[in-house]
């Protein structure tokens, strides 16, 4: 038998299954369709890490599966282009992101087809390609057309390294997550996507899908669904209303100040009454240089000024109450006003107890002096007028009753979500088609006119004045209104990459189509999506804003489903071998290219697969990857035992069917490296035997070539099994002959282990007895003895008691 020699094999099943275009999604509708869909790449200068492969595999794993159960698989892979990255990369290396983009793809691609992926390329597609983002640039006209986007001027948080705005999403720590520059706000004229017209549906529908309850719980914090009460607290001496939401309207008793965000109207509406607006300037400043996340951070000290000239009535008490301002209330969150409660909110209780201000018990519990008492959600109420003695719940409910009754208030869902920042101010992403007429206002292009390309520029460095670099370019900019045929200006701000990800699955289901996003025949078999794996970081915004878009096509017709995934896993990232993430910093990125050319694709993806649970973070193990390759060359070697026979041998039936149960249900819940173990298992049993049958080695093959399809497929063809393996179908268990028929006990004489016997499933104990009493062991240890007692526990342990 020749040498394993995994670069020669994977070579040539390459070219085979390019030849035949194994992989090739069929046309035959009758089918039942699985659509297996993985997060498509940025395709980065640095290349894919071992990180990328391995959701890849594990959804190459079940649709590999799925295509011999007779399903029609559509698995497909694309390019996530546009964006900062690149960008930056062609602007530090005067390269054109155009140029540096394709140089990517090719490289990801090479490395992709390396790992022997069973994507449909025919499917493939690129945000960057005008034929794809003219369907970027469509649905963002219908949602313009819907009134779902709209501009308006609003503080944004602008990178001073970029040069670029950003969503709150983006920026982490108080830094941009891109290049770690400072992020200042700025305010500028932004275009928006109304989200939060879909919220409730967001995380109603949430119902509808089998996603893993991790993920459902980051969708729904995140939308931050709150019920609660809007209440109206008069500014004293003044016909102005301060209005707050409050979830927690039973303690209003409590609120003993107010504080209003520093970019709160009221502030400038007043000012002249207002005594230290010098102070409160001043602060205002030094607010505004703060990200909202710093202004947000339970941790940090409180800052605050009070604005002297101002008070306000507690609609419960009638009282005077103090009002401050402080960053720590966001003008983007509620009213931009909050009612403190020191007693029964350790933000408040720190800043109460920080500018001496009072601190008043309404519900019964702790010592609020010392510390918040927020364990509130049950209790009495006290110090509270006609609410005292009530339970909170029925507080809530008498307090909502009184003030609508009163004017005072009125019930109100509220939401954390915030409308969807849709501009960047740059040049490597889909222009925005609209164009502004003095006369008209906005005015969209017209359909047969998408896509709007991006225009060829010598220069696309950001500016400093904060306009995108599409700015300059005077002819491009300058066009005539579609609707009056005045003169008119194009908008140069560029839609965010988030744009080209939010749809990107449709695109894949008929990505050649000229006239439409897909055609209706295609969409209604191939959605939804059966089953979509990714990484935890992408399970909050990016899942988000696909299932709002989603949304919107299924309202106005284009998809005939409510959400576009049934399934959502995610899987953990494989960290460096330090157990740190990976990156280029910390010296500690795994090439994927060195692992195939050292030990080829195979033993690459079964260590992927093997290396742990599949949603943990696991590091990597040089290790681990060769003790995969040593499995695979036993694998290989298993040539030289192979014997004629069509049926499983009555030795290996139990393991065999028991293999087939196990690696089928452990493919299917994403327990690889069970699967895998059971597969070692197993090749342990024939290589005890010293033999293994044609009937047994195929099935073993099939079993394990979904994880390793290159060994798999060449040992097939060489031992002439017939046809391809991947022509063959998935092997079925039954389920009877799972069951061991002889089972191995333990035999114990006062308490010890003396002895092992094999022993049939259906003995009785009387049967078993007779055997155990025929093992010559067993009998020296009891010989001359009287036995007093004998307890047999079935299949397991019979323990024999002498003296």
């Amino acid at each position: 038998m020749t040498e394993y020699n995994p670069k020669q094999i994977e070579k040539k099943w390459h070219d085979i299954w390019d030849e035949k275009e194994v992989f090739k999604t069929s046309n035959d509708k009758s089918k039942p369709k699985f659509y297996a869909l993985i997060e498509f790449p940025y395709p980065s200068g640095q290349g894919l890490h071992v990180g990328h492969p391995r959701p890849y595999t594990a959804l190459d794993v079940v649709s590999r599966k799925r295509r011999f159960q007779g399903y029609n698989v559509l698995y497909p892979m694309g390019w996530d282009a546009f964006g900062l990255p690149t960008e930056n990369f062609a602007i530090k290396n005067k390269i054109h992101p155009k140029v540096v983009t394709e140089k990517n793809v090719a490289r990801f691609k090479s490395q992709l087809k390396s790992i022997g992926f069973s994507f449909d390329w025919s499917k493939e597609m690129n945000t960057t390609d005008p034929g794809y983002y003219k369907w970027t640039q469509w649905i963002f006209l219908k949602m313009f057309e819907k009134g779902l986007a709209y501009k308006q001027e609003m503080p944004i948080n602008w990178c001073t390294s970029c040069k670029v705005g950003l969503a709150n999403e983006e920026v982490v720590n108080g830094v941009c997550e891109r290049c770690g520059g400072e992020v200042v706000h700025k305010v500028k004229n932004q275009w928006m996507l109304k989200i939060t017209e879909y919220a409730d549906r967001l995380i109603n529908d949430l119902e509808m899908v089998d996603y893993i309850e991790r993920v459902k719980a980051q969708q729904i914090n995140w939308i931050g669904r709150s019920k609660g009460m809007e209440v109206d607290f008069q500014i004293s001496g003044t016909d102005k209303k301060l209005r707050v939401f409050t979830t927690r309207p039973d303690t209003l008793f409590g609120s003993t100040y107010m504080v209003i965000s520093p970019e709160h109207p009221l502030i400038n509406e007043y000012s002249d009454r207002i005594s230290n607006m010098e102070e409160i300037r001043r602060y205002q400043e030094a607010s505004s240089k703060k990200s909202d996340f710093e202004r947000t951070e339970l941790v940090k000290e409180k800052t605050g000024v009070e604005i002297s000239g101002l008070k306000a009535i507690n609609p419960a008490t009638g009282k005077e109450i103090p009002i401050w301002t402080s960053d720590y209330v966001l003008m983007s969150y509620g009213t931009g006003a909050i009612m403190a409660v020191p007693a029964h909110d350790s933000r408040d209780w720190e800043f109460a107890k920080k500018f001496n201000l009072p601190i008043v018990e309404v519900v019964r519990g702790g010592n609020v002096e010392e510390e918040a008492y927020t364990d509130t959600q049950t209790g009495i109420l006290v110090n509270s007028g006609f609410l005292d003695g009530l339970e909170v719940d029925r507080a809530k409910e008498k307090i909502s009753n009184w003030l609508e009754e009163e004017g005072l208030g009125k019930r109100k869902t509220n939401y954390k979500l915030r409308d969807w920042v849709f501009s960047r101010q740059r040049y490597w992403g889909e222009p925005i088609p609209l164009v502004y007429c003095d006369k008209c206002g906005w005015v969209p292009i017209p359909e047969n006119e998408l896509p709007l390309m991006l225009p060829e520029v010598e220069n696309y460095e950001p500016t400093d004045n904060g306009e995108s670099p599409l700015a300059k370019i005077t002819d491009w900019v300058e066009t005539t209104c579609p609707k009056c045929g005045g003169k008119a200006t194009r908008e140069t701000d560029t839609m965010p990459q988030w744009a080209g990800s939010s749809w990107y699955f449709l695109r894949y289901i008929d990505p050649h189509n000229e006239n439409e996003i897909a055609s209706k025949e295609e969409l209604d078999y191939w959605l939804p999506v059966d089953w979509y794996n990714g990484g935890m970081e992408h399970t909050t915004l990016h899942l988000l804003y696909s299932r709002f878009w989603h949304k919107f096509l299924y309202d106005i017709g284009v998809v005939n489903c409510p959400e576009p995934y049934k399934k959502r896993t995610s899987h953990g990232m494989i960290l460096g071998g330090n157990n740190e993430k990976m990156s280029k910093s910390r010296g500690n990125v795994i090439n994927p290219d060195d692992i195939v050319n050292e030990y080829g694709a195979d033993t690459l993806r079964t260590y992927e697969m093997f290396i742990g649970d599949f949603e943990k973070s696991v590091p990597w193990s040089e290790n681990g990857v060769k003790g995969c390759k040593r499995f695979l060359d036993r694998v290989w070697r298993l040539q030289d035992i192979v014997v004629e026979g069509d049926n499983y041998t009555k030795e290996l039936e139990t393991s065999i069917h028991k293999a087939i149960k196990k690696v089928s249900e452990d493919y299917e819940s994403l327990k690889f490296n069970t699967a895998i173990a059971t597969l070692m298992s197993l090749l342990n049993e024939f290589n005890d035997l010293g033999r293994v049958n044609k009937s047994e080695m195929k099935t073993f093959l099939i079993l394990l070539n979904p994880v390793a399809p290159h060994i798999t497929e060449e040992i097939w063809d060489r031992l002439e099994l017939g046809g391809m393996l991947h022509d063959t179908t998935w092997p079925e268990w039954d389920e009877e002959k799972t069951v061991e028929d002889v089972v191995e006990i333990a035999v114990q004489v006062n308490g010890k282990v003396r002895a092992k016997e094999m022993i049939s499933i259906n003995d009785s104990k009387e049967d078993v007895k007779e055997k155990i009493l025929k093992n010559e062991v067993v009998r020296n240890h009891i010989e001359g003895k009287n036995i007093i007692k004998e307890i047999y526990v079935p299949g397991k342990i019979y323990n024999i008691v002498v003296k």
